[in-house]
């Protein structure tokens, strides 16, 4: 395989990331809940499209020199790439049912395309056990080292699906990192020196789906 970009390295490797990193990837994402019948969650589907300057490192370090595209083979050189990597990451997905994190299983492929300058993957997850919707469910699809900033447009973009989630209740949440900022400010100092990765301010800011059944 060809060598990787330093970017897509970063995305996929363990880096020395201060508390309140400036992020240096971006993603515009959408992200969905498809219920299963019984109302377990079937599975949870991610679509990203990367920023140009990631995708523009991509695409020289996977593609053929001088050619503005990538091929087949290319695509599925990238979409394994990410797949076997961000496995440590958990796939930035984070889930929790009343406060207990409920763990994902490896997606069975990232299928990857590149258009009009941009990377896109998609790919689902599913638990590693079959998890019912009950209680407050709170799906948080972000980077804890903050490196990478994921971002959901609107709150169309993180949708519910499936006739087991019409007892349902959905709500987007979207902290203001400021407020945040002011109103965890001693937490935050805490960390700071606790945690060098910054995680836990990560998940104070973090845009979240809410599902209560």
């Amino acid at each position: 395989m060809r060598k990787k970009t330093p970017l897509l390295l970063a995305i996929l490797s363990f880096l020395p990331v201060p508390a309140l990193a400036h992020p240096h990837i971006f993603i515009d994402a959408k992200f969905e809940v498809a219920a299963a019948p019984d109302g377990s969650i079937g599975e949870l589907r991610n679509v990203w499209s990367f920023d140009e300057v990631f995708s523009s490192s991509v695409l020289m370090d996977f593609g053929k020199a001088g050619n503005q595209a990538l091929t087949a083979s290319e695509l599925k050189a990238v979409g394994k790439t990410v797949r076997d990597s961000l496995a440590q990451y958990g796939y930035y997905t984070n889930v929790t049912i009343d406060g207990k994190a409920v763990p994902m299983a490896k997606p069975d492929d990232v299928k990857a395309d590149y258009k009009n300058g941009s990377l896109t993957l998609s790919f689902s997850l599913k638990p590693e056990q079959k998890t019912f919707l009950k209680g407050t469910t709170i799906f948080g699809i972000y980077d804890k080292t903050l490196y990478t900033a994921v971002d959901f447009a609107t709150d169309n973009d993180m949708t519910i699906s499936g006739a087991a989630l019409s007892r349902c209740k959905r709500k987007v949440i979207r902290p203001n990192p400021k407020e945040v900022m002011a109103e965890n400010q001693a937490a935050l100092t805490s960390m700071f020196f606790s945690d060098p990765k910054g995680t836990d301010y990560s998940l104070l800011v973090a845009t979240r789906l809410e599902v209560q059944c």
